[in-house]
């Protein structure tokens, strides 16, 4: 990871991933898969940028409307990775 940030916007998603309490089966089974990216993610003898990339635009686009607060979250680690040239 080049940028210094990225464990620290990761570890905030990851905070507001669990504060997160009114989703469907779906939206709650998308969470799992992105949380268990980002533990790989900031792990890095098991990172997969591909997978953390689509799954975090996945779930912007699912949580858009209501959930703003992890859609902010994940917009900043997008941002971040995409700065990164990740």
């Amino acid at each position: 990871m080049t940028d210094p940030k990225l464990p620290e916007l990761l570890q905030q998603l990851h905070d507001e991933l669990e504060r997160t309490e009114s989703l469907d089966e779906k939206g709650r089974e998308m969470l799992v898969h992105l949380d268990a990216d980002i533990k790989k993610f900031i792990d890095p003898a098991e990172e997969d940028d591909e997978t953390i990339f689509e799954r975090i635009q996945e779930a912007i686009d699912r949580f858009e409307v209501e959930h703003p607060a992890i859609t902010a979250a994940l917009s900043q680690v997008l941002n971040t990775l995409s700065n990164a040239g990740i």
